[in-house]
């Protein structure tokens, strides 16, 4: 297998959460994984932007026109890391309204913020929330949800079960906006 991911967001979103999640859920499945965390001005809300390969990959990096799957946890983040992307393949999955610009690939809105600031989504899980619609969304995605929330109890037990039910969510509201 090999299969490339980019992870956009701001500083704070949980980024680096996803990356760590990502690379116990290969080792669960005996895939190799390369993950790094470009935190730039994250700790003032900046961009936060990170790579995570699966598979017989031996450098860490993403060149652009070669990710399979781009996570955006804000819209204006996978704008600016859309380049990423294969030109034929690459999905992205995106924490946006409806009204996000259409592109090349295939592209999937699912409006987070506004579920967080209607009390529906808990804001700090935002970032499990939209890993929930990736599963839902995309049909390529590398992992099951079983190997997902083994992940996220290895990840971090104490907040796991939580975790696991926006998990479940993202899972749902995706499908059902389908």
């Amino acid at each position: 297998m090999k299969y490339q991911i980019v992870i956009a967001g701001i500083g704070g979103q949980g980024a680096v959460f996803l990356v760590k999640v990502l690379s116990i859920a290969s080792a669960l499945i005996g895939e190799k994984c390369l993950g790094t965390e470009n935190h730039g001005m994250s700790q003032r809300g900046g961009s936060v932007s990170c790579y995570v390969k699966i598979g017989n990959f031996y450098a860490p990096a993403i060149d652009e026109g070669q990710a399979d799957l781009l996570i955006a946890l804000e819209a204006n983040e996978a704008l600016r890391n859309i380049q990423y992307l294969k030109v034929d393949g690459g999905t992205i999955v995106v924490n946006a309204t409806k009204t996000f610009p259409k592109t090349p690939y295939a592209a999937f809105t699912i409006d987070a913020f506004s579920k967080a600031k209607a009390k529906k989504l808990p804001i700090e899980a935002l970032n499990v929330y939209m890993l929930g619609a990736t599963l839902a969304l995309d049909p390529h995605f590398p992992f099951s949800k079983e190997v997902i929330e083994k992940a996220i109890m290895q990840m971090n037990p104490k907040v796991g079960e939580k975790n696991i039910t926006v998990l479940q969510q993202g899972i749902d509201d995706a499908k059902s906006a389908q």
